[in-house]
């Protein structure tokens, strides 16, 4: 089979080379073997082939992390060959093998394109809205990055819970994007003034809960409202924040992180009651998986992450294994 295979960290992606004759591996008990139909594309992706992620696989191994596809070997009763699903993996080839407990059926109204970029994405948002937040209709929701992967399903999730949705992003088509999937208002968050806009938009009362996976929560405690809640999502400006606890003091506000890899381990009761949440949401059509416009392939997963990594894509990059895919 073809796929990406590690021996050593890599400066980035242009280092991967895809390779031809690589064994198909068999699944262990508790495995199942996936026919991989699509591949979610990260950015810890790359982090992750330089070493500097936090999951440090041992060489050789094949990159990679979300992905749906079909089951062609099972060893557990939940699921049997022919089964469509998505999940997470090492996902950067055609034959994959990963934990049962790693996966889970598709909804039944999505594409394999859809379901590839659902597994981290979308729960990260889902659980930092409703569990963490408690964002309640009727609120203001102000979103960073909202045309990025973990943005745009914030975007969406915000407003089917009735909340009024702000978003941020750093250029005039990102923000056209963010409004498209939902958003109320947008703001460009290069502008000096972006925070005094969001107190305009709300007249003076700020945002209830400010989602923030860019690094922007010093600037964000100007922005938020009294009793308003900020979530520590990810760094994507790459710095960690030195915060003024005296703002959050003064402010009445929660500082709140989200970690959704450690609920597995930490508070894994929580986990279905979120998958049952963004299923009821999916499946009625409240919310839709956004894609980026150019799908990429196995061939050139390499360039899918370089522009992720240039910031040149919004939504969820996706790369197809054998051909773009539709529903059936």
């Amino acid at each position: 089979m073809k796929a990406y295979v590690v021996n050593q960290w890599l400066k980035g992606p242009n280092d991967l080379v895809l390779q031809n004759n690589v064994p198909e591996p068999q699944p262990k008990k508790g495995e199942l073997q996936i026919e991989v139909k699509a591949i979610g594309l990260n950015f810890f992706d790359t982090l992750m082939i330089q070493g500097r992620y936090q999951i440090k696989p041992p060489f050789p191994f094949i990159p990679g992390g979300e992905f749906s596809g079909i089951v062609k070997k099972s060893t557990v009763p939940q699921y049997k060959a022919g089964d469509r699903v998505f999940g997470s993996g090492f996902a950067f080839a055609e034959v994959i093998t990963t934990e049962a407990s790693k996966v889970l059926p598709m909804p039944k109204n999505i594409s394999f394109e859809e379901a590839a970029g659902l597994f981290i994405t979308w729960p990260t948002s889902y659980a930092a809205l409703v569990l963490r937040a408690q964002l309640k209709a009727g609120e203001y929701c102000l979103v960073h990055a909202a045309a990025g992967g973990v943005g745009i399903a914030a975007v969406q999730i915000a407003k089917a819970l009735g909340a009024k949705v702000i978003a941020t992003a750093g250029s005039a088509e990102k923000l056209e994007i963010a409004k498209k999937y939902g958003a109320d208002y947008a703001i460009n968050y290069r502008d000096n003034d972006w925070t005094d806009q969001v107190k305009k938009i709300t007249n003076g009362h700020g945002a209830d809960v400010i989602y923030d996976p860019v690094g922007l929560i010093e600037q964000s405690t100007k922005a938020v409202a009294w009793n308003g809640r900020i979530l520590v999502v990810g760094f994507a400006k790459g710095t960690f924040e030195k915060l003024p606890t005296n703002r959050i003091l003064l402010k009445n506000i929660s500082v709140v992180g989200i970690h959704w890899g450690a609920y597995t381990k930490n508070e894994p009761e929580k986990i279905p009651e979120v998958w049952k949440g963004l299923f009821d949401l999916l499946e009625s059509g409240r919310v839709k998986p956004a894609l980026y416009e150019k799908i990429y392939t196995l061939a050139n997963i390499p360039e899918g992450l370089n522009a992720i990594n240039n910031r040149e894509t919004y939504a969820k990059a996706i790369a197809t294994v054998g051909g773009h895919d539709s529903k059936i």
